[in-house]
């Protein structure tokens, strides 16, 4: 007997890396072992030496071809099992590993926007539709397209196991959000790159697909952004460890080294409006979507909780902004004895 093991991976196109796939058929009961690919082909090697490996690193049931197969996210090692270049997941690691103890926790709330060819989903043809503001977690045929593909995606990942937590429309046509976690740092990250993949999967059996493009269209219209909600032990038993997150976050450079590596074409969505920050600037505030880092109000009110991070692009790599957060924060906490 045999099984459909598909190996997933993130290549090395920039500035925005996308995913790969290919299947492997295996033995029942084999583990996934470690597997080759051309790296040539996926921005990662040059043609000369272009074998990579593929490490699995977590792995799910697969809902789409259903039965015993499996989904396979793998990291990308050298021909010397050392993490390629590309490899993001393996900083994040170290990183996590080395505030375990401060027990740091994620979600993302991940935005994007179905395209029907050149035109978000429910755009007509030569034209626009009305301004945004009845689109968002709107209702009826005349406001909301795609919520098929959705809710089949909201099923396949729950099917797999992953810790999908909600689905909302956003505020403009064709525009959806799903959110992931609370989880740790490389549950997260790992996690949402695999319902990413299984996003694209899914709308690709509509002959739809699915962007992460910060600034879909042009104009007076939401970016798409991946709201990164943070804490720690600290930050769940008391607010002070909020405030010192919240202050660490807008510390010399560390506004402008995070926002460079929130994902390409930040400074298109964080403008100032649409409820954003200036990619330039830091604030934070209670209950301010137009700042910086958010504290939701029962958080204020119970003085202890999570923060919003606002900043991050739909694009943005997930091993990346919870290595920045975590490092950023974690080591501030630790330096104020706050953990």
């Amino acid at each position: 007997m045999t099984f459909k093991a598909e190996y997933i991976w993130i290549d090395g196109t920039e500035p925005t890396a996308k995913l790969r796939s290919k299947t492997k058929v295996l033995a029942t009961g084999e583990a996934p072992p470690l597997w080759g690919f051309d790296g040539s082909s996926t921005g990662q090697a040059q043609g000369h030496a272009s074998d990579l490996v593929l490490n699995p690193v977590f792995s799910c049931p697969d809902p789409i071809r259903g039965g015993d197969h499996v989904l396979v996210l793998c990291e990308v090692l050298n021909t010397d099992l050392t993490p390629h270049s590309s490899n993001t997941r393996a900083a994040l690691a170290e990183v996590a590993g080395r505030f375990e103890a401060q027990e740091a926790i994620f979600g993302i709330e991940q935005e994007y926007t179905f395209f029907d060819g050149h035109r978000p989903l429910g755009f007509p043809e030569g034209g626009y539709p009305a301004a945004q503001g009845g689109y968002y977690c709107g209702v009826g045929a005349d406001e909301i397209f795609g919520r098929d593909i959705v809710e089949k995606h909201l099923d396949h990942c729950l099917a797999a196991g992953l810790g999908i937590s909600g689905i909302n429309a956003e505020v403009m046509p064709g525009q959806w959000e799903f959110q992931v976690g609370p989880l740790s740092p490389l549950e997260v990250s790992d996690q949402l790159w695999i319902a990413r993949w299984l996003l694209y999967r899914t709308a690709e059996d509509f002959d739809v697909s699915a962007t992460l493009d910060p600034k879909p269209v042009k104009g007076d219209w939401n970016g798409a952004g991946a709201h990164t909600n943070f804490s720690t032990q600290a930050m769940r038993e008391g607010y002070d460890a909020i405030i010192t997150a919240c202050e660490a976050l807008g510390e010399g450079s560390k506004p402008l080294d995070h926002v460079k590596n929130y994902g390409a074409g930040i400074d298109d969505r964080l403008t100032g409006l649409h409820e954003t920050a200036r990619w330039d600037e830091y604030t934070y505030g209670v209950s301010d979507r137009g700042a910086s880092v958010r504290i939701p109000w029962q958080v204020e009110r119970d003085r202890k909780g999570y923060i919003e991070d606002r900043r991050p692009n739909a694009n943005v790599n997930p091993y990346v902004v919870t290595r920045l957060v975590t490092d950023t924060c974690c080591t501030a906490l630790e330096k104020a004895g706050q953990v």
